[in-house]
């Protein structure tokens, strides 16, 4: 890769980490602070899992810019996005484990068993888990082809939010329409693509 190139994306994946981790300053501000409102408990449990599910949305806008643009470049901060996904889907959890529940692990049985959308959500929390620990060249090397496989539970785990959060709704109905046209948008992008390369493979 040219020197150039490397610094330019250098620069852009600095400017891109300060930019996904701006809303956890956010919050950690507005929870010292007291700026949450009368359950901050709550608020941060909703923030978190709104921001984990507003990552995974812009990781999986990456590849089709890639095919729009005809660049490369964007693969490269799929990874990171995807992991900025992951730590506000752990922030999500810890919150609601620890500052909702206060870790009395019984309740938090009985709420997984009773509730839908709280197994629905944990199902996306294992497949993400599943996919931030594979996610390096390691497990790239180690998985060949599965590795490609395993991670289009991407799309699953997506899907399971989308679920979660209308179950739970906590954003009603014209608060998360904008969120599932996006993500039907990206899926649809998707399968475009494959039937159009299976066509000229033909």
């Amino acid at each position: 890769m040219p020197k150039k190139t490397a610094d330019w994306l250098g620069r852009a994946r600095l400017v891109l980490f300060l930019l996904l981790l701006a809303p956890a300053g956010w919050l950690l501000y507005a929870g010292i602070g007291n700026h949450l409102g009368p359950d901050p408990a709550k608020a941060l449990v909703d923030q978190s899992g709104l921001w984990a599910f507003r990552c995974l949305l812009l990781s999986l806008t990456m590849t089709p810019l890639r095919y729009a643009t005809h660049r490369s470049f964007w693969i490269r901060f799929r990874r990171m996005i995807g992991l900025f996904a992951l730590f506000y889907a752990a922030l999500h959890v810890t919150a609601y484990v620890f500052l909702l529940f206060g870790a009395r692990w019984q309740e938090l049985l009985a709420e997984l068993a009773k509730r839908p959308y709280v197994m629905v959500g944990a199902a996306a929390m294992v497949i993400m888990l599943l996919l931030g620990l594979t996610s390096t060249k390691g497990w790239q090397r180690r998985l060949k082809r599965n590795w490609i496989k395993l991670h289009r539970l991407v799309y699953a785990a997506a899907l399971l939010i989308l679920l979660h959060f209308i179950w739970v709704n906590k954003l009603g109905l014209t608060g998360i329409w904008p969120y599932a046209l996006v993500l039907f948008f990206l899926l649809g992008v998707r399968f475009w693509w494959f039937f159009r390369q299976s066509e000229r493979n033909k």
